[in-house]
Parts: C-alpha cells; sequence; structure tokens
C-alpha cells in the first residue's frame, strides 16, 4: 500500500477520484448500470454523467449504484476514509478517523464518517465465495467480554460456561492463502459440517486440519469424506508434523486484537461487516493495488 503522501498526489482533486472510479467500475468502458449495454453517450453538459437510450434516455453518472450514491461528502473524502481503514493492520476506528481527517473531532458530524465506514465495510464483503485449497485450518471462537467484566445488571448467570452470551465465528484459512469466516449461531455438528464442506474445494484440498471439537468428527467419513486430521489441544499437543492450526488461530488474534484496541465493542448487528473489513485486509495483503480493488467493489 502507497504512502499517504503518495496517495494524496494521486488523488489531489475531485476530479482524479471520479477518475479512478470509473476506471475500476467499467475497465473494459462504460456501461449502463441498468441493461449492462455499452451504447452509451456521454453528455458534454455534465462530466461523469452518460444516457443510455436503450433504457428510455436513462441518465446514470459514475455514482449511479455505488456505496457513494445519494451522500452529500466528495468523494475526495470517501478516497480518504477508505485509504485510512485499509493500512490499519488492525483496523481503525470510525473517531480516530475522524480526526485524522477534520482535526478536531467537533468540526463536522462524526456520525456521517461512521455511517461512511459502515458502507466501505460493506463493500469488503466477498462478492462470491472463494473455496479453499491445499493444507486448510479451521477454528472456531468467540467474539465478546468477560461476563466478570461487564456490569453488574449485563452480567450472564446461571449458563454453566463462560462462553455464555457470546458471539461464534468460524473460520477455514489456506496456509499462505485465503480466509473465509462468517457468524454462527451454535457449534453444532451440522453446523460445523456445512461451513467446512462448503469453504473447501473437495477435489483441491491436501488436508483439513481441526482440533478435538466433536462437531468436526464426520469431516473424514461418509461417501464426500475430507482428508481430515485432528490436533489435540486437551492433550498438550499444538503441532504434530503438518497438523497445526496455528494460521488461523494467528488471524483471530489479530481479529480480537483490532476489537480490543480499535473499536472496543462490536455488537452482534455489525460483527459481520467487520469480519468483512478483517477478512478482506488478509486477503488482499499482497495486492499492489489493494485500494482499487475495493473500488471496484463499491
Amino acid at each position: 500500500m502507497e504512502t499517504l503522501d503518495a496517495f494524496d498526489r494521486r488523488f489531489p482533486d475531485e476530479k482524479s477520484c471520479r477518475l479512478a472510479l470509473q476506471a475500476a467500475r467499467w475497465p473494459d468502458g462504460v456501461r449502463c448500470p441498468k441493461c449492462g449495454t455499452d451504447k452509451v453517450y456521454a453528455l458534454k453538459s455534465k462530466p461523469f454523467y452518460w444516457l443510455c437510450k436503450a433504457c428510455g434516455n436513462h441518465r446514470f453518472s459514475v455514482i449511479s449504484d455505488t456505496i457513494f450514491e445519494n451522500t452529500k461528502k466528495p468523494l475526495l473524502i470517501w478516497f480518504k476514509v477508505a485509504y485510512l481503514m485499509l493500512v490499519a493492520k488492525k483496523g481503525r476506528s470510525a473517531l480516530e478517523i475522524h480526526r485524522t481527517i477534520y482535526g478536531d473531532p467537533f468540526t463536522a458530524d462524526y456520525h456521517t464518517t461512521w455511517y461512511m465506514c459502515t458502507r466501505l465495510r460493506a463493500a469488503m464483503k466477498n462478492k462470491e465465495w472463494t473455496e479453499l485449497m491445499g493444507v486448510v485450518e479451521v477454528d472456531e471462537t468467540y467474539i465478546g467480554g468477560k461476563d466478570k467484566n461487564r456490569h453488574r445488571d449485563k452480567r450472564v448467570y446461571g449458563t454453566g460456561h463462560h462462553f455464555a452470551d457470546k458471539s461464534i465465528v468460524i473460520g477455514a484459512i489456506s496456509r499462505k492463502g485465503n480466509v473465509v469466516c462468517q457468524m454462527i449461531e451454535n457449534t453444532d455438528t451440522a453446523t460445523l459440517d456445512q461451513f467446512i464442506r462448503k469453504a473447501v474445494n473437495r477435489e483441491r484440498v491436501d488436508l483439513v486440519a481441526t482440533d478435538e471439537h466433536a462437531g468436526y468428527r464426520n469431516l473424514g467419513t461418509g461417501p464426500n469424506a475430507l482428508p481430515h486430521r485432528v490436533i489435540t489441544h486437551s492433550a498438550g499437543e499444538y503441532v504434530h508434523g503438518v497438523v497445526h492450526t496455528n494460521t488461523i488461530e494467528g488471524f483471530w488474534s489479530l481479529l480480537k486484537r483490532g476489537i480490543m484496541g480499535s473499536y472496543h465493542k462490536v455488537s452482534k448487528t455489525y460483527l459481520p461487516l467487520y469480519l468483512a473489513e478483517f477478512t478482506f485486509r488478509h486477503n488482499n495483503r499482497k495486492n499492489p493495488d489493494v485500494f482499487m480493488e475495493l473500488l471496484s467493489r463499491c
């Protein structure tokens, strides 16, 4: 990712931002977002506006049908918010981004910046599920504070375990490759099995490494069996040859450090968006122009 100075030189004004968005949306030429035809006509009186006669003289602009549509903030501000989100390995809160851009947090509406961050996280979601190949590690984790640290009126009593009232996230990662994760309601066998069989490419997976959770017990059985091996954490075993879950646990550590240090608290409602943000940054960590990748999804 380029430096902030290089980013500012790349996008010095609103015109440069609109040109970049146009190139990201339509790399092969402008197309009507309504019908998909490339038989469109540029409006000379309004730059970055086009007319599609196939749709009955439908007018559209470079921001039509994007997350930037119907917002009053210039693209220059949107781009700066997106850049600050992408360069922060452990995430950056909307309040910190707001202070970085405006200096004084009271000079403009903070809630607008929060809205922009939320919209950008939604754009980071995968357009399609990418099947994982090679050696794949699978693990589940729990997001949420400890019950003993909550206010007395918000504690969960009588549940019998310390995972009460936490959000459950399941993830799979291909070593030196991509990661996929999602929120789940429980860790029963059917839920875990369904996620894994959707996440991995059965024909091209060499190994599925998990811990000893009972929900993974059916992966290596049946007509659609996967090459499954288990690492027994309860017995003090963390690495056995090529079998371990250290890579996915490293991703969980990064996610939790981000939530704890940058955001402090994430509700169940918005947790999927934060998962999309961390997943997008990880999967594009080697992309030399991750910013344009994000623009193409907006």
